[in-house]
């Protein structure tokens, strides 16, 4: 069988190095904050090209303490993709505004740049778009939306660890604050949850600080209603070794792009479409049934890939309109076209940088017999 994602390959290339990142946590005494989670945090930012990385105990968290950072709260709506993984829009409406979903482009699956200025109202606060896949939004018309309507820009890069828009990594100051996960099977990925915010706003840095930690800057004095999202000092530690590695792993993915996008290109799937000015990060290579193939096109390729022991996934099967969570919307089926079209046909290939190319040969051999 060949594994979507072997979590397993980084630790066995690294092995000593965590091995000895861990045992320095573990005799070091500091197991809440210290000196690992503040070199990660300057590794991090120094990477993205950001002033400040203020550490967080998940993506979600990321997403939950940048938007109240921002003042954004109880009856503000917040612009958010129509697809992609529902804790963009859980994040908003933790802070208790109203998640709007705005559709895609159907080439690149990220926000649609022009379809935003239709839903912006009085109530609007903040523009929350995310780089799906790894593939970088188009922020540059989003930042000249945001500035015209004083919106604030937040980004959701839980998927793009080291992509580029325009030359520029993902998470320096294009806006005003980016969130990350360090979910396992992200490209950097932990060894359980961990997360962060990067923004060049000191101001905005030392808030989700102070929240993510009680609402204290000074122990035992809360000047507000905070939480408990710290990163872990043993993640920490983790993720600093894997940073190391982090270009080098985005390049063997880009390498098994590549190759997947030749050698697929006359087999009728739909490929992903990557624009002059991305460089994404092949989080994950989506690929979709074709025209004239649907949802039944897409099962069935995922089935026969299965017998033929290629592991797939669906990236994301249903959009946040359709989940039971967010019923009370009143977003019937149809309501949101391009979002429940790309939901029934996408398919997400192996990839990960520790892919045999070996392996990935097997994958289009397989996906050539199956089509």
């Amino acid at each position: 069988m060949i594994a979507f994602l072997d979590l397993t390959a980084a630790t066995r290339e690294l092995q000593p190095e965590i091995d000895a990142a861990v045992a320095r946590v573990v005799t070091s005494g500091w197991y809440i904050g210290g000196p690992e989670v503040e070199t990660f945090e300057q590794g991090w930012a120094e990477f993205c090209g950001a002033s400040h990385c203020v550490g967080v105990g998940n993506g979600l968290d990321a997403l939950h303490l940048a938007l109240k950072a921002a003042e954004v709260g109880p009856g503000d709506e917040v612009i958010v993709a129509s697809n992609g993984y529902i804790a963009t829009q859980l994040a908003v409406s933790m802070v208790g505004a109203t998640p709007v979903p705005v559709e895609p482009d159907p080439a690149t699956h990220n926000l649609d740049p022009t379809k935003i200025e239709a839903v912006i109202t009085p109530r609007t606060k903040a523009i929350l778009p995310t780089h799906l896949y790894g593939q970088p939004a188009d922020l540059d018309p989003i930042v000249a939306i945001a500035g015209k309507h004083g919106l604030v820009l937040i980004d959701d890069a839980a998927q793009a660890h080291g992509a580029r828009y325009k030359g520029r990594r993902v998470g320096s100051s294009t806006a005003s604050i980016t969130c990350w996960s360090f979910y396992p099977s992200k490209n950097l990925g932990a060894m359980g949850d961990a997360g962060a915010v990067t923004t060049d706003d000191p101001a905005i840095a030392e808030r989700i600080r102070r929240l993510g930690n009680y609402g204290s800057s000074v122990r035992y004095v809360n000047q507000e209603q905070g939480v408990n999202s710290r990163l872990d000092p043993l993640q920490a530690a983790v993720l600093g070794v894997k940073l190391a590695r982090l270009d080098q792993w985005n390049a063997r993915r880009a390498t098994i792009a590549a190759y997947y996008s030749a050698a697929l290109a006359d087999t009728g799937l739909i490929l992903p479409h990557v624009p002059n000015w991305a460089e994404p990060a092949w989080h994950l290579y989506v690929v979709q049934s074709g025209e004239n193939d649907g949802q039944d096109g897409r099962d069935r390729l995922a089935a026969r890939l299965g017998e033929a022991g290629v592991q797939t996934l669906i990236h994301y099967p249903i959009p946040p309109h359709r989940q039971q969570a967010y019923a009370g919307q009143g977003l019937g089926e149809g309501s949101l076209p391009i979002a429940e079209r790309l939901a029934s046909r996408v398919l997400s290939l192996p990839i990960g940088p520790h892919l045999a190319m070996s392996e990935a040969e097997q994958v289009v051999e397989a996906v050539r017999k199956a089509r």
